[in-house]
């Protein structure tokens, strides 16, 4: 479980910062888009109006990035286990096959896979 809580932690740090540099992307656009320049109020809002849905689109792209990393790193996990799994299984069936030898003393046992 410890392994499991930790790389949650990981992928939560990575999503988070993800996050947190987007947003910062976006404000500095916003800011470097307006240094210098006197806009009407009308404009000003127009703007305002604008960033704020580019933020919320960096944002909404933000989480699903996240989820991505998310299933990426489910799917890494499932890999391993499927790995572990189809060892563990082998090492059964190698088990299974020397028993049997030695309990029929070598003679070969009718159904044996001699794979």
């Amino acid at each position: 479980m410890d392994r499991d809580s930790h790389s949650e932690d990981t992928l939560s740090t990575m999503v988070l910062e993800n996050v947190k540099n987007k947003l910062i992307h976006a404000f500095r656009v916003t800011t470097e888009s307006r240094g210098g320049q006197r806009e009407s109020d009308c404009n000003i809002r127009s703007i305002s109006i604008g960033r704020s849905h580019q933020a919320n689109e960096e944002l909404r792209r933000a989480q699903i990035d996240g989820a991505l990393t998310w299933l990426r790193s489910e799917l890494l996990e499932m890999r391993t286990q499927d790995l572990q799994l189809a060892q563990t299984l082998l090492g059964l069936n190698t088990e299974i096959q020397r028993l049997r030898r030695e309990s029929f003393g070598g003679l070969e046992v009718q159904g044996d896979d001699q794979q």
